[in-house]
């Protein structure tokens, strides 16, 4: 009798919180309780399941990485993290807003460029008036009375 083995892969949006604590802390290296220290200082946000257990996305995984690698091999402090977060969240908000401009510009190009090609073809249609006289009603001379 031969057993039969099939592969089955899944595949999770690395912002779906998966792991529990005790598997998170494992694969970033750390203990729980750092975990929890970020989390109250606000460097990580877990998602909560409905009975309140925390659950670790990949997302947050690589980022408690980040955190390490900042404070151990950067030599940073928590304060230094936080600071590098807020402006790194800072510059994605603004790349965002420069994205924005920039379709905004192309599509007022567009208008332009639309507008300027109404503006030819009215000019084209446009005849130039030129009367043989330049009164529109002959003036009568009044002598004044005296």
């Amino acid at each position: 009798m031969s057993v039969r083995r099939t592969r089955v892969t899944a595949s999770v949006d690395s912002e779906r919180g998966v792991f529990m604590i005790s598997v998170a802390a494992e694969l970033a290296d750390m203990h729980p309780q750092t975990l929890r220290m970020y989390e109250a200082r606000g460097l990580i946000e877990p998602q909560r399941s409905p009975k309140g257990t925390r659950l670790y996305s990949h997302a947050d995984v690589e980022r408690l990485r980040r955190i390490q690698k900042l404070t151990s091999g950067g030599g940073m402090n928590l304060a230094g993290v936080e600071r590098v977060f807020e402006l790194e969240a800072k510059l994605e908000r603004m790349q965002r807003k420069v994205a924005q401009l920039e379709r905004r510009a192309e599509e007022l190009q567009g208008e332009i460029a639309r507008l300027e090609e109404v503006k030819r073809s009215v000019k084209a249609e446009i005849v130039r008036y030129e009367s043989v006289s330049t009164d529109l009603v002959p003036l009568k001379v009044r002598r004044r009375a005296r």
